[in-house]
């Protein structure tokens, strides 16, 4: 006996392998707690680097930590390896674009990154986003330096009450070259630590 199915037994069925696949995709492992930073990381479909996720309640208000997080004029809190910040490009509260170069210890080459930074505030719930992903065509490659190409990194800040904002980073960042996936995922835990970190001192401070 043939069986036969309808059209719409068939777009449930898409419908139920397309919910269920974008529920695995977006599933974060906890790794740790740290001064009250938790950390998750997650493995990407055809990316062997995993991204990273840090999450944490910060005392300060919306104002103070658009002043750091979006904002051309607050450099000091940002990584330490980073020997060159230059902004190419800004409009208030809509976008930044980035030339950053990451010194890294030798025998490793130096790395470059050109990013745009969009900022997006949502006027109902008081939600503040900025998504940063590379932009190319705005500066040369080096020879003598190793190009970033693939990167995100966004974060998101939501009103939480009683002065309190719940701050989130996630993210990913192959240094590409001859750096190993598995050595990149052994340290990925401490890219969020040590920012989130950096930001709360910033706005507590």
């Amino acid at each position: 006996m043939q069986l036969k199915f309808s059209p719409i037994f068939f777009s449930i069925l898409f419908h139920f392998f397309l919910l269920t696949g974008n529920l695995m995709a977006q599933q974060w492992e906890f790794i740790k707690e740290r001064d009250g930073i938790k950390i998750y990381t997650r493995s990407e479909e055809n990316n062997p680097v995993k991204s990273y996720r840090g999450e944490a309640d910060v005392r300060t208000n919306m104002a103070s930590i658009s002043s750091v997080i979006g904002s051309i004029e607050s450099f000091e809190w940002w990584e330490e390896n980073l020997s060159e910040i230059k902004v190419l490009a800004y409009e208030k509260e809509k976008y930044i674009r980035y030339y950053l170069i990451y010194d890294v210890p030798w025998p490793i080459s130096d790395r470059d990154l050109c990013v745009q930074a969009l900022i997006t505030n949502d006027p109902v719930t008081g939600k503040r986003t900025v998504r940063a992903t590379p932009i190319e065509g705005l500066i040369p490659e080096k020879p003598d330096l190793v190009r970033i190409k693939n990167y995100w990194q966004q974060w998101t800040m939501e009103p939480a009450g009683k002065g309190i904002i719940h701050l989130t980073l996630e993210g990913s960042v192959d240094p590409g070259g001859n750096i190993p996936s598995w050595l990149v995922n052994m340290v990925i835990t401490e890219t969020p630590l040590n920012i989130m970190r950096k930001v709360r001192e910033q706005v507590e401070n």
